[in-house]
């Protein structure tokens, strides 16, 4: 098909898309991977009223682009006590995850689908003064209807890699016309600055602006929650395995298994409904294990503390002063090295870090943080760095340096933003 022609054909068959996009989102609350209630949302009838006055909106695809616009959204409504926003996001993870922990004037609906009548049905109710996507969600039909409300369009914390800009050089003509639509564009590093640029987005409308998931830290746990995991751990060495994905696990009870006695592990599965699998698993590996989603603490005998709940991460990580970052030793491109920097952790990962290649890199070159290959290799940094004050202290301070250095100015970012909405 000719590039040329996608772009019509595919915004002609969002015209007539309604009742195929009821019928998917219907099967996907079935499935339970839409909240039912709010499946209007989704199909462009507001769950809310529109406040008055100004309304900024922001666009997360999921948990950790949304995640990532919390620290911007303080920052926006600092800078204008006048000022509401609105979050969107296309995920029942997203929504549960982030719509509680968003401040006053701030409120979360979903994204409507990309189809005419779902997409002007949510512009004409919430009539954004402001429009910022986050990262790399983009929707034809919704970012062309926003475009022509005259809302003006910004792009914050994009990254592109090397193989989404050989794709999107396959149908350079639609990039240059969707990518064009933004008046700003903010990228993670400069070499996703260039390579949008190489895309056909004007050069003075692109600048490299820091990594929004710097900002980022989890909720400080509950100081009696705290409290308790402390004492529970009393006279414990303990390190922490976050974000796993399937086949790190058995990694890391074979790193545990190498490991002294008196060493915790504390493993948080990237998905927490997964916690029978990881659970089964430390059984075989004859690690004794206590489970979190049980309100089970560890006792002496404990090897493997299971941390298979959903808004704990800033307990486990208030805990461990070793950090094991997932979805690095498995092919998941790596988790974000920002939050066990923001907590004081030495860091370590896994060969695979793509998705924060710049960040990862800034850390090797600093002494920030260090891969490990396998099982031996984990075990052997986990128990050198727990042995090794110094060298703890040293790595985990140069990764909190790394951390501020990637991380924007807030309060710059946000009037630059706010001054699109003004002109």
């Amino acid at each position: 098909m000719r590039v040329s022609v996608f772009l019509p054909l595919y915004l002609a068959a969002s015209v007539l898309a309604d009742p195929l996009a009821r019928r998917l989102l219907a099967r996907r609350a079935a499935r339970g991977k839409e909240d039912i209630a709010r499946l209007g949302e989704r199909l462009g009838s507001p769950g809310l009223p529109r406040p008055e006055g100004r309304l900024v909106w922001l666009h997360g695809a999921s948990v950790g682009e949304a995640a990532s616009a919390l620290p911007l959204i303080e920052a926006l409504l600092a800078a204008d006590p006048a000022l509401e926003v609105l979050l969107t996001t296309g995920t029942r993870s997203a929504a549960e995850a982030i719509g509680p922990r968003l401040p006053a004037r701030a409120r979360h609906q979903y994204a409507p689908v990309d189809t005419r009548a779902a997409v002007r049905g949510f512009l004409s109710h919430w009539r954004p003064d402001l429009a910022i996507w986050l990262e790399s969600e983009f929707w034809p039909r919704l970012m062309l209807e926003t475009a022509r409300a005259g809302t003006p369009m910004a792009l914050v914390n994009a990254r592109v890699s090397a193989a989404s800009a050989r794709a999107w050089g396959r149908a350079r003509g639609m990039a240059a016309r969707i990518l064009g639509l933004y008046a700003l564009v903010l990228t993670q590093d400069e070499a996703s600055a260039a390579r949008l640029a190489g895309l056909g987005v004007a050069p003075e409308r692109i600048s490299a602006g820091g990594n929004l998931k710097g900002a980022v830290v989890p909720p400080a746990p509950p100081p009696q929650a705290l409290a308790e995991a402390r004492a529970a751990l009393a006279g414990r060495r303990v390190w922490l395995a976050a974000s796993t994905h399937e086949g790190e696990e058995a990694a890391v009870a074979a790193a545990q298994q190498a490991l002294p006695e008196d060493v915790l592990a504390i493993l948080a599965p990237r998905h927490p409904e997964r916690g029978d699998a990881v659970a089964g698993l430390l059984a075989e590996a004859g690690l004794a294990t206590a489970r979190r989603s049980a309100g089970e603490a560890p006792g002496p005998a404990t090897r493997v503390w299971l941390a298979d709940t959903l808004g704990e991460m800033g307990l486990w990580y208030a805990l461990a002063p070793v950090v094991f970052v997932g979805g690095s030793l498995a092919p998941r491109g790596g988790h974000t090295p920002f939050e066990p920097a923001a907590f004081g952790a030495a860091i370590l990962h896994g060969p695979d870090t793509a998705n924060f290649a710049p960040a990862y890199a800034a850390l090797a070159e600093a002494g920030g943080a260090e891969p490990v290959d396998g099982a031996p290799a984990l075990a052997r940094a986990v128990a050198r760095l727990l042995e090794d004050d110094g060298a703890r202290g040293a790595m985990a301070a140069a990764a909190g340096r790394v951390r501020r250095e990637l991380t924007p100015d807030l309060a710059a970012l946000a009037a630059r933003l706010l001054a699109l909405a003004a002109r």
